[in-house]
């Protein structure tokens, strides 16, 4: 038996480990999750596929369908930052990445992150969010890192964006662009 013999029978032995571990953690997220949320399943299966996957998940649905409680308690459950960003038609690209202040005692720009900088992102009705805000998801969603002021920062490991939609027939929505619904790995209605 040579040594690469030997490195590729550990490798399949990591690699059942690791088959095994997400098995038993898949299970317990389930039984963990089971006496708060009651339906939804498939929803539930399709985030923890997309945070182990780092891909993002888009949800169309009516208004108080549980899903941010399923995301809260997905996030809960296996350990990850929440956050939450409410969308409407005046929020800015810096609410959600993050802005430079200026201290005037130490006279330096200190960094304010915005709630993007997050395991799992809930971004809840991102069609009431105006277009040009929505492009300020594109590069957090796409490359994992957000720029503020010229300054390039990676984002949290995992990195998942759950994007809400309301039905297009309701006022005061906007069609997500092209480019950002690209970026998700699944989009499922309930």
């Amino acid at each position: 038996m040579t040594s690469r013999d030997v490195d590729q029978s550990i490798g399949q032995d990591r690699g059942e480990a690791n088959r095994s571990e997400l098995a038993r953690l898949h299970t317990a997220v389930a039984s963990a999750l089971s006496p708060f949320i009651v339906g939804n399943q498939d929803l539930i299966e399709l985030i923890l596929i997309a945070l182990l996957a780092e891909g993002h998940i888009l949800i169309e649905g009516l208004p108080g369908t549980a899903k941010t409680t399923i995301a809260k308690a997905i996030a809960r459950v296996t350990g990850c930052e929440f956050a939450r960003i409410q969308g409407a038609v005046d929020l800015q690209p810096a609410d959600m990445i993050g802005v430079r202040i200026y201290d005037q005692q130490s006279c330096e720009f200190n960094l304010r992150k915005g709630p993007i900088f997050t395991n799992i992102l809930l971004a809840d009705e991102m069609n009431r969010v105006h277009p040009k805000a929505q492009s300020a998801f594109i590069e957090a969603m796409s490359e994992r890192q957000a720029t503020i002021d010229g300054i390039t920062l990676p984002l949290p490991r995992p990195f998942i964006v759950i994007a809400t939609q309301n039905s297009f027939e309701l006022e005061g929505t906007f069609p997500l662009i092209e480019a950002q619904r690209d970026r998700f790995m699944f989009s499922i209605r309930i």
